[in-house]
C-alpha cells in the first residue's frame, strides 16, 4: 500500500489517497470523478440489497446522496472522520466505501465500517481496504484502538473482520437498528495500534 500524503497529525484525519494496487481509496467529496457520475453511482450502490440491509447509506434520492457527500467533506475538513471511496484502479468505477471515525478522540478510539458493491466482492477487497485504512489511521492520526461492529447475522462482515486482524471481543445485545426499527445484536471486534500488521 502506498499513501499519497505521508504527513502525521495527531488525532486528526487528513485527506490521503491509499493505493492498494488494483484499487484506490480516495476521500469522498463532490469533486470525486467516477464513470457515469458520482451521485448515480452512490445511489446504485445504496440500492444493492446487501448494502441496503447492513449500512445506513440511503437510496432515497440525489439530495440525500449529495448531503452524504457534503457531510463526508465536512468531517474530512474538521478531521473527525475519514470516508474513503474504494475505486477500481483500472476504470475508476465505484467498488465500495470504508469509513473510520472517532468514537472517543481524547482516548484515541475510533470505529470502522465498510461496504462493497456486488461486482467488487469475492476478491478480498473489503479486508485489504479495512486493513489499509486502519494502518493509515494508526500511523498518521494516532489511533490507539479501532472497533468494528456488525450485526450477528452478517457473517460476511465477521469474516472480513477476522481476516483484517480484528479479533472477536463479544456480543452487544440489542445495540443497533439496521433500517427496520428493530434493535439487533452485534458482534464487537477490535484491534489495537500495538497489534502487528501483516502484508
Amino acid at each position: 500500500m502506498t499513501i499519497s500524503d505521508p504527513g502525521t497529525d495527531r488525532r486528526v484525519f487528513r485527506p490521503a489517497v491509499l493505493d492498494l494496487g488494483d484499487a484506490l481509496l480516495r476521500p469522498w467529496g463532490r469533486d470525486l470523478d467516477v464513470p457515469g457520475g458520482l451521485v448515480p453511482a452512490l445511489l446504485a450502490a445504496a440500492a444493492d440489497p446487501a448494502v441496503a440491509r447492513w449500512s445506513p447509506l440511503s437510496s432515497s434520492g440525489p439530495v440525500v446522496a449529495e448531503t452524504y457527500l457534503d457531510r463526508c467533506a465536512e468531517r474530512w475538513a474538521d478531521g473527525t472522520a475519514a470516508s474513503f471511496a474504494v475505486l477500481d484502479a483500472a476504470d475508476g468505477g465505484l467498488c465500495g466505501n470504508v469509513y473510520l471515525g472517532w468514537t472517543n478522540r481524547d482516548d484515541g478510539v475510533a470505529m470502522i465500517g465498510y461496504w462493497l458493491v456486488a461486482a467488487a466482492r469475492g476478491r478480498g477487497l473489503a479486508t485489504r481496504a479495512a486493513t489499509a485504512v486502519t494502518r493509515w489511521a494508526v500511523e498518521h492520526a494516532g489511533v490507539r484502538r479501532v472497533e468494528l461492529f456488525h450485526a450477528v447475522a452478517n457473517e460476511n462482515s465477521c469474516r472480513v473482520a477476522e481476516r483484517a486482524g480484528f479479533p472477536y471481543e463479544g456480543t452487544l445485545r440489542g445495540s443497533y437498528t439496521y433500517g427496520g426499527g428493530v434493535y439487533t445484536d452485534e458482534h464487537l471486534h477490535a484491534r489495537l495500534a500495538s497489534d502487528p500488521f501483516t502484508d
